[in-house]
């Protein structure tokens, strides 16, 4: 669990201390736009940016019954960022599955990918594809919206 909250704090305090260095020398408004482009950063890095995150065996048999496709990621991955960003409200409708957090998500990944844990892979019918295209995932989703 604390992985996943690394590089947002990691975010937050090194924008801390470049705003407090520009506040003491004098830049207050300056310094206010540095720490809260920091905390933007920190928190689009976050787990609460994503949707809530189910295990992968629960992702597995919903992705079963509705046919939604499952995206394995994972915090600080610029391309499930990517991923999520450009499905916009659509990404509410697909099984979120974080692999830090599950280690049978994590293992799913490994198998899909021989060996390695790269994400994001989105499972479509049992089969994976890795790093797919925001318009492809969404052309996959079902018509009616949830």
């Amino acid at each position: 669990m604390m992985r996943a909250w690394m590089l947002p704090m990691l975010f937050v305090l090194c924008g801390s201390v470049v705003a407090a260095g520009l506040g003491f020398s004098g830049a207050p408004g300056s310094a206010a736009a540095l720490l809260l482009l920091f905390v933007l950063l920190a928190g689009a890095n976050s787990p609460l940016f994503f949707p809530r995150s189910i295990g992968a065996l629960e992702a597995q048999r919903s992705s079963a019954v509705d046919g939604r496709p499952i995206v394995f990621w994972r915090p600080g991955c610029k391309y499930c960022l990517r991923l999520r960003i450009r499905l916009g409200r659509d990404a509410r409708r697909l099984h979120w599955v974080d692999i830090w957090r599950d280690p049978a998500g994590a293992a799913a990944v490994r198998a899909a990918n021989d060996g390695d844990e790269t994400v994001p892979t989105v499972v479509v019918a049992g089969r994976a594809h890795v790093n797919p295209g925001p318009e492809w995932v969404r052309a996959l989703l079902p018509r009616t919206r949830v």
